[in-house]
């Protein structure tokens, strides 16, 4: 074979080598994306809470965001005006497939179902949420409440 034939087959080799790589990369990088769009997609069931602060009337809220902070603050997504209850008071997240309710070191602490939360915690519809004099009572996925104290064993 001459110089420039077997050149020119290196030649083509070499692009058709990259080339070969470079749609490989191409797939992945559209599969990540078709994967991490899927994800987004995914979405966070609803939480209605009812929140009942002191003699005013019941307040119903709902939430499809993954995490809701409860304390005096105004940015929390529940601002409760109670000097009783600490700035950052407890969080909602979403995680697992669950809703948990996490107390954070508050001074004079959260209680689920007239309990003192000491860890983080699944909640359930039904659950009463105390921070402060706020009762806060929870309903997931858009079932009836149910107050625990009515809740089979």
């Amino acid at each position: 074979m001459s110089g420039p034939l077997v050149l020119a087959l290196r030649i083509l080799l070499t692009l058709a080598l990259y080339t070969f790589l470079g749609l490989t990369l191409w797939i992945i990088w559209q599969d990540i994306k078709r994967t991490s769009q899927q994800a987004v997609r995914k979405k966070i069931p609803a939480i209605r809470l009812e929140i009942q602060t002191g003699n005013r009337d019941a307040i119903s809220r709902t939430f499809s965001q993954p995490e809701i902070s409860i304390g005096r603050e105004p940015s929390c997504e529940i601002p409760l005006n109670d000097i009783t209850v600490s700035a950052l008071h407890a969080k909602l997240n979403y995680h697992h497939g669950q809703w948990w309710i996490e107390d954070f070191n508050s001074t004079n602490g959260t209680t689920l179902n007239n309990e003192k939360l000491t860890t983080a915690t699944v909640l359930a519809t039904g659950d009463e949420i105390r921070c402060g004099s706020a009762l806060i009572i929870v309903n997931l996925g858009g079932e009836a409440i149910v107050p625990p104290t009515q809740r089979l064993s």
